[in-house]
């Protein structure tokens, strides 16, 4: 037996594991600001409706219960401007990594097949192509891909690490590309809601997509948004026939959102009040982090939406690790997310406002 672990590259958070023991070691504590999970409440109402789920002795459907998929398609029409969603054009999935990861072993691809993904970007994309057997290459500009042996494209605006936000004009170039090429599209729009200087758009919207979801999926999740990373509450939404697809595939692997976290969802998506508070949370710890490293010394690079600035000190990323565990504070090395980001490193600003404020204190020092 071949072990399929072999395929895929060293984890990378275990090299930061001696940095994170130099931070943990400051006598005010840690500031971890490396990775993105969320540390505020989840929301009330959230809570009560997992709650009052919480007597679901029964299977779970892999689609999703009626009130679910309803509120998939509403959220998606108001929230990203999609028009005419039926149920077949959602699908609800356990977590958004767990999407990325199995997608192309689930869309059947594998020796031969190519996968393609931003240069600088979320690791699970090139780990979901080996993991299938199948060749992740990277890009600039998706345009100006060999379309020969390519099955799937991933977008991701905004961006993880970067924060970039791709235009209309850019998504509707990279849908028609896609298009004319029999490749079909994926779109990671985890952090659309998350926008600071620049306001993010779906590949479902019709200035986008002509108002045909042929070729085109979003990848969409309520971890950002909601607070509810540990949920694992996500969907898709987006060609019909690929979800048809999926749905049979998930449905022999078991592939089910619980039934209390289906139900949350639904609360969720048809409350805006929660994501208008997490928002301004986020907000202010952006501000007095961008200040406190730009005064530091660091040029903050991109970073107009997401949870992260992109930032730089024109060195060696792990050097600027090693620094900054030294004075307590835990980020991300840029190069985790693709060589082009070895002068780099990705700063969370999902710390509580305490540890926030311990970081600005610290950069001042």
């Amino acid at each position: 037996m071949s072990a399929v672990s072999s395929r895929l590259p060293v984890f990378p958070w275990d090299r930061l594991e001696p940095y994170k023991a130099t931070a943990a070691a400051h006598p005010d504590g840690i500031v971890d600001l490396s990775v993105g999970t969320p540390v505020d409440p989840v929301p009330a109402l959230v809570q009560r409706a997992l709650a009052d789920a919480a007597d679901s002795p029964g299977y779970p459907t892999v689609w999703g219960t009626a009130a679910l998929r309803d509120a998939l398609t509403g959220w998606a029409e108001r929230r990203l401007g999609a028009r005419g969603l039926a149920h077949t054009n959602v699908l609800p999935i356990v977590g958004s990594k767990e999407l990325v990861a199995w997608l192309p072993t689930q869309l059947g691809l594998g020796d031969g097949d190519k996968v393609a993904h931003p240069r600088l970007a979320y690791p699970t994309y090139e780990v979901g192509a080996r993991l299938a057997g199948a060749e992740p290459v990277v890009y600039d500009d998706p345009t100006e891909l060999d379309p020969a042996g390519l099955k799937l494209l991933w977008l991701n605006s905004p961006s993880n690490p970067t924060g970039r936000v791709l235009s209309k004009d850019e998504l509707r170039a990279a849908v028609a590309w896609a298009r004319e090429h029999g490749v079909l599209v994926f779109s990671d729009e985890c952090y659309l809601e998350l926008g600071w200087e620049a306001d993010p758009v779906s590949v479902l919207h019709p200035d986008v997509c002509g108002g045909s979801y042929e070729g085109i999926v979003a990848v969409h999740s309520l971890s950002k948004r909601s607070n509810l990373a540990g949920y694992r509450a996500a969907f898709l939404a987006g060609d019909a026939a690929v979800l048809g697809e999926l749905l049979q595939i998930r449905k022999h692997g078991g592939m089910m959102v619980s039934a209390p976290v289906q139900a949350a969802t639904v609360v969720a998506l048809g409350d805006t009040a929660h994501v208008t508070e997490q928002r301004a949370r986020y907000a202010a710890r952006r501000a007095a982090l961008r200040a406190a490293f730009e005064g530091a010394g660091f040029r903050i690079e991109h970073s107009e939406a997401s949870l992260y600035l992109w930032a730089t000190r024109d060195e060696p990323c792990w050097d600027t690790v090693g620094d900054l565990s030294k004075r307590g504070i835990l980020v991300a090395p840029g190069e985790f997310y693709g060589a082009a980001g070895e002068r780099f490193v990705r700063i969370a600003f999902t710390a509580t406002d305490e540890r926030v404020e311990a970081a600005v204190r610290r950069l001042a020092q």
